[in-house]
């Protein structure tokens, strides 16, 4: 009889061989055996790197996850002081309002006077939305927190007959009532929006078109897509030229949208929610995730292969046309209590830091990427918690990793020659500076680096680094004491050891 195979071999099996292909495209560079310390940047810039690449994605979750209204101080009329505090620590650089609640989301309802907005039903998420956050008060976190807004429209529902109607209320938006929503907002003369009282314009400079229009068979397939496509672009730049509109590119779409309505569209995007785990021997479902740590730890450190493969397959549907990427939708979709239990640990914002680093370094296309939604009350696919009724919201363990990420980086990115075994690196730069993130993938064990400029001298070298255990959870109760970023200076030798299960974010002053 053969060796048993184990539940941890075939997590890795199922991966590696799901994924093989990812490697040859996006793998960290690795040296060689007799070179093993050696981290080596090339200093020739790449391709400039889009400051959206750490966006965050509101929807409002109905009885699901209470998102929005917990998010919403109902009695001081305000956004709750505790999140703004969280979301201007987490910096998002864009904030995105939409997801599936767009299919039948009638913008009218969100605007002028509070008293005099008309309740909705989720139609996807259960219950009632109270239209208290609308669209000056999304554009007004966008303010309070320096995010670029991103809304989603109603783009006939998708097609999707489901989102038409509910108890005799049409909840399909045409392209006229697009067109009447860049008017509201970016109109400095719009009269609806004066009339509630904003006398400068809201500004929303990007629009993307429905959500996920081709993940239901029940809504338009790809000609109709490609039509409406058109016909809401051509309504809504009319009215301002200089938005930036989004159409869709999934499951092969890309191809066909732009060489059909490429004139007429700026980005495509696509989406990404997905379980790295073992369907037959999971080993993250619930709380099994607490039973293996090793296993655990080695499923999650190879997720950013799924991840990668999944940008790749858009990419190359395009067939090599020039037209920008924007995923504005991506997480992990584990099953468990509250959705995604595991998603608490520092071991998977080690995970997220390896796909924040793929997404950089697709990021000669992709230019707006996000590895998380906004914050809720039970999700923990967000980046922010909010304890209800009562306590302080706080950022989870991703949003931690793009918090660290977001401060950190540079404005081109720099190709990365040689690294050591057991290290994630991508580089970038701007000006004078250098900027590397640095994931360490090893569970218990600490990496050496050699850091090589290829002749050029290093100067002051600083690290800002989270290491923690792996299977410490963050909470309302420890948000403060664990995953938190220390900062410690390098030495000038470029000796650097990187500690075990750390996420590190190194800025290098160049010499001459």
């Amino acid at each position: 009889m053969g060796k048993r195979l184990t539940r941890r071999d075939a997590v890795k099996s199922l991966v590696v061989s799901a994924t093989a292909a990812a490697l040859a495209h996006a793998r960290p560079a690795r040296a060689a055996e007799s070179d093993a310390s050696l981290l080596q940047v090339d200093l020739t810039p790449r391709f400039e790197l889009s400051p959206y690449l750490y966006m965050q994605f509101m929807e409002p979750l109905g009885v699901t996850d209470s998102s929005v209204e917990a998010s919403w101080d109902h009695l001081q009329d305000c956004w709750r002081p505790d999140l703004i505090e969280a979301t201007q620590d987490l910096a998002p650089t864009m904030m995105r309002w939409g997801g599936i609640f767009t299919d039948f989301y009638r913008w009218r309802e969100g605007v002028g006077p509070r008293d005099k907005r008309p309740t909705m039903i989720n139609l996807m998420w259960g219950g009632l939305e109270s239209n208290q956050i609308g669209t000056a008060e999304f554009i007004d976190i966008c303010r309070q927190v320096k995010s670029e807004p991103l809304m989603c429209v109603n783009f006939q529902g998708d097609g999707r007959r489901q989102y038409r109607e509910a108890k005799g209320s049409i909840r399909w938006g045409d392209a006229q009532e697009a067109a009447d929503w860049v008017a509201y907002c970016n109109d400095p003369d719009n009269a609806e929006r004066r009339g509630h009282g904003f006398a400068d314009p809201l500004t929303i400079r990007y629009w993307q078109l429905g959500n996920e229009t081709s993940y239901d068979d029940r809504g338009f397939d790809k000609p109709e897509a490609i039509a409406k496509t058109i016909e809401f672009s051509k309504a809504m730049r009319a009215v301002d030229p200089s938005i930036k509109v989004i159409g869709w590119g999934d499951s092969g779409w890309a191809a066909d949208m732009h060489e059909q309505a490429g004139e007429h569209v700026h980005m495509l995007a696509f989406h990404q929610m997905f379980n790295p785990d073992d369907g037959k021997e999971p080993v993250l479902k619930g709380e099994l995730y607490r039973r293996d740590p090793a296993a655990t730890w080695d499923c999650l450190m190879n997720a950013w292969r799924i991840n990668d493969a999944k940008i790749r397959e858009t990419r190359e549907s395009l067939g090599g046309r020039d037209i920008p990427l924007a995923m504005t939708e991506c997480h992990f979709a584990i099953p468990g209590r509250n959705r995604c239990d595991v998603l608490s640990t520092w071991a998977t914002g080690v995970s997220y830091g390896r796909i924040l680093n793929n997404h950089q370094r697709h990021g000669d296309v992709l230019k707006i990427a996000t590895a998380a939604d906004f914050c809720g009350t039970r999700w923990q696919v967000n980046a922010v918690m909010i304890p209800v009724p009562h306590g302080r919201s706080y950022l989870m363990p991703v949003a931690r990793v793009m918090k660290l990420y977001r401060h950190h980086i540079g404005e081109q990115s720099l190709g990365v020659t040689s690294t050591p075994d057991g290290l994630d690196v991508v580089a970038s730069r701007t000006a004078n500076k250098l900027f590397l993130h640095v994931v360490n993938t090893q569970r218990d064990r600490s990496v050496k680096a050699k850091f090589d400029l290829a002749g050029k001298s290093i100067g002051d070298a600083t690290a800002f680094e989270i290491v923690d255990d792996p299977m410490v959870e963050v909470s309302d109760l420890n948000s403060r004491d664990v995953m938190q970023i220390k900062q410690r200076q390098l030495a000038s030798d470029g000796i650097w050891e990187f500690p075990a299960a750390s996420v590190t974010a190194v800025e290098v002053e160049l010499g001459a």
